[in-house]
């Protein structure tokens, strides 16, 4: 009997999807790596991209702004549980091993390059790694799992989320086609947080200060994207992430008010006051870990 090989059969999807009108998450082949870590550096004063490379990271799949990784990091105990690979996907030893979840924000198949960008928080544990993390030292880097393939074909964008969403956003605005059109607003404490972003002329970019307001205390982000001047003759895709709370309501914003189908908008609580590993698993979304806050 003829063996049929699926192996890149989610490549197919993926071109498919891109050239249809309507959005899909579309899964990869889901990979275990051990990767050597190769510099980091600071992006403002709010994230530290690590660049992580060598032959673990040969052949990772990279295709959706939206792609998140779990970085994997020693128990309590000082022991690395580390997933197995079964078929095109993980089997996970119980209970989880400790790992958190990040965006993908670039990788270059040329290098095997992969660059994760983390929000730093006092005390949180991938942000503490980040800090003093050296090149040469190894980290296990599992996934993606998928992502999330938007054609290009709207009038216009709307691209919003706090600074754990900027790393997406980022990477958003260099995946739009040059003739994109829309806006990118993204809440940080203040200008110090602001990076350079490489964008579309027409897609306008609005940096919101929350000044020494607590992330995801504050509906700074809502009203902003409230305000956009989304117009009902085009066709707009929304794009939301960051604390799950405050941006709940811009989940009703984009379905009830705007009336967009459900395809033409992604709304995804990257992390929750309160919780140290949130997992949004309604939407199966990447998160970054937040402080933990007594009073949630």
């Amino acid at each position: 009997m003829t063996r049929v090989d699926h192996r890149h059969r989610h490549l197919d999807r993926i071109a498919e999807v891109r050239a249809g009108a309507v959005a899909e998450k579309v899964g990869y082949p889901i990979r275990i790596r051990t990767a050597e870590v190769v510099r980091t550096s600071a992006l403002g004063a709010g994230l530290i991209r690590v660049t992580v490379g060598g032959e673990g990271t040969q052949g990772f799949e990279a295709h959706s702004p939206d792609e998140h990784v779990k970085l994997i990091f020693p128990d309590s105990d000082g022991v690395t549980r580390l997933p197995e690979p079964n078929g095109l996907m993980l089997r996970w030893p119980r209970p989880s091993p400790t790992a958190r979840e990040y965006t993908v924000r670039a990788y270059d198949p040329v290098t095997g390059e992969l660059d994760i960008d983390i929000a730093l928080h006092p005390g949180g544990l991938a942000s503490e790694w980040a800090r003093s993390v050296r090149p040469g030292e190894q980290v296990h880097v599992a996934g993606p799992p998928g992502g999330l393939i938007v054609p290009f074909v709207y009038d216009r964008y709307v691209l919003a989320g706090d600074i754990t969403a900027l790393p997406a956003i980022a990477r958003w605005l260099e995946a739009l086609p040059p003739t994109a059109a829309g806006w990118a607003v993204i809440e940080v404490a203040g200008p110090e947080e602001e990076i350079e972003l490489r964008r579309p002329e027409a897609v306008e970019v609005r940096w919101l200060h929350r000044g020494d307001r607590a992330p995801g205390t504050t509906d700074l982000l809502e009203r902003a994207v409230r305000a956009l001047p989304v117009s009902p003759d085009e066709r707009t895709y929304v794009w939301v992430a960051g604390e799950a709370g405050s941006i709940k309501p811009l989940r009703r914003w984009a379905r009830h008010e705007l009336r967009l189908a459900p395809h033409d908008y992604d709304v995804t609580g990257y992390w929750k006051r309160g919780v140290a590993d949130y997992d949004d698993h309604d939407h199966e979304h990447d998160h970054a870990e937040q402080p933990v806050h007594a009073d949630h």
